[in-house]
């Protein structure tokens, strides 16, 4: 797994020592990370299945990943403070419209960076998805950026696994095409959130798709409702496949 070229000294430092520690806990299965822009700013959209996805979405990306962290995380001591930004991680008030944590998502993707985001809002731990909320597709709108809809499995299973040398989960990344909705569209945000989410559901396995269970398939082609995106440059998922 190739270290994110674009990343702060401690995220790098974070993927080596994940790299080498990794195989002892899980096996990771990548795929379509070609469809992540190796340039410009990105949304990207994952369902929630537990607290590890920011660092596994986070590991399998190309390039480093900045989320939001509840703000009470922040305030637990000023080294923890130091280390949640280095590696990417900024406050939001959860349970709140949190103007300057949204204005800060936005500068950064108008900085070419790419912001990791989950549409259902809290963790389903495993359980079918819930609803999506349209924050992401809002951000990506006005920062005018792609979404790339994103599918992690298997992370309660770590959870409960990670410390039984015996039991490897085999976790499983999937990144779709990206989609870059219009200019200006607002109004129609909350459908191209269910075309996003409906996204990530044709990437999981039916009985996970929980609120958008009515999914259809991919085309044969594989081409979503939307590829405006088409042609992405980074590397093949066969590169980064690891057991």
């Amino acid at each position: 797994m190739r270290i994110p070229s674009d990343a702060s000294g401690l995220w790098k430092f974070c993927h080596a020592a994940l790299t080498v520690l990794r195989p002892l806990f899980c096996s990771l299965r990548v795929e379509g990370v070609e469809n992540v822009p190796l340039k410009g700013g990105v949304v990207l959209a994952c369902n929630h299945p537990g607290g590890m996805d920011c660092f596994v979405m986070g590991f399998a990306s190309p390039r480093q990943v900045f989320y939001m962290a509840k703000r009470e995380l922040f305030n637990i001591h000023p080294v923890v403070t130091f280390l949640l930004y280095r590696i990417g991680a900024f406050p939001i008030n959860r349970g709140a419209r949190d103007i300057e944590a949204i204005e800060y998502s936005v500068e950064l993707l108008k900085q070419g960076r790419i912001v990791g985001m989950f549409p259902e809002g809290t963790r389903n731990r495993g359980r079918p998805m819930r609803r999506g909320k349209s924050g992401a597709v809002r951000i990506a709108i006005e920062a005018g950026v792609p979404v790339v809809p994103v599918a992690v499995l298997e992370i309660p299973h770590l959870h409960k696994n990670w410390l039984n040398p015996f039991k490897r989960t085999q976790l499983s990344v999937q990144f779709g095409q990206p989609v870059l909705f219009p200019a200006g569209s607002m109004e129609d945000v909350q459908d191209y959130t269910t075309e996003i989410m409906l996204e990530v559901a044709r990437m999981m396995p039916p009985e996970l798709r929980g609120y958008y269970g009515e999914a259809p398939a991919p085309s044969q082609d594989g081409t979503p409702p939307r590829t405006p995106m088409a042609g992405a440059t980074g590397p093949a998922s066969s590169d980064i496949a690891t057991g």
